[in-house]
């Protein structure tokens, strides 16, 4: 999910801050690259992390004591946007680019999904099975004369359709139409006795 550079930390560092530097898009893990290189020449001290979250394109994040030293680091390497930092943000904020979530968050039973990767790769399928512990989704190929289920990992699979809603079992709209039927004449009843006292 993210790449971080120098320390793996989880938690910041007391007296640091977490600054947000923009890149060319696609460049980022060469900037963060190059950063380490020069934090490796230059024995910074004030630099703690860099992360390089692969959901953000065109941004990377650098945890530091002080944002001259980020500036510093960052002047005059290629693929930077502008010299300077973009500003600070909060751990809280960037927590979800630390914490991998699984390949098969989002994915659901009946879900129409377009295989990304594979022998079947563009093959459009439905998936019948989902497997969170294996991080696995067994579908069913549209356009195979003969539904044979394939076990695919999660990482292989791009959603193109919810699946639909499932309207109410039959026997549930019956229950509900019996039990309307019934407090109607119980209204009725107790009008007729409300007259007839």
């Amino acid at each position: 999910m993210a790449e971080i550079i120098i320390r793996d930390r989880r938690k910041k560092e007391e007296g640091t801050s977490i600054y947000v530097v923009r890149t060319t898009i696609g460049q980022e893990k060469l900037v963060a690259n190059s950063i380490e290189l020069r934090l490796n020449n230059m024995n910074g001290n004030k630099i703690k992390a860099i992360l390089v979250p692969e959901v953000l394109k065109g941004y990377i994040f650098i945890e530091s004591t002080e944002a001259s030293a980020v500036v510093d680091l960052i002047k005059g390497l290629r693929h930077v946007r502008g010299y300077n930092v973009v500003g600070k943000v909060d751990i809280s904020d960037i927590e979800k680019y630390l914490i991998p979530t699984p390949s098969t968050e989002g994915l659901h039973v009946n879900d129409i999904v377009e295989i990304i990767s594979g022998i079947f790769k563009g093959e459009k399928a439905k998936i019948t099975r989902v497997d969170t512990a294996k991080d696995e989704v067994v579908l069913e190929l549209f356009e195979s004369p003969h539904p044979i289920p394939i076990k695919v990992s999660a990482d292989h699979v791009k959603r193109i359709e919810a699946a639909a809603e499932e309207e109410p079992a039959k026997g549930a709209k019956e229950a509900e139409k019996e039990v309307s039927e019934i407090e109607e004449e119980e209204e009725e009843e107790e009008t007729e006795r409300f007259f007839n006292i």
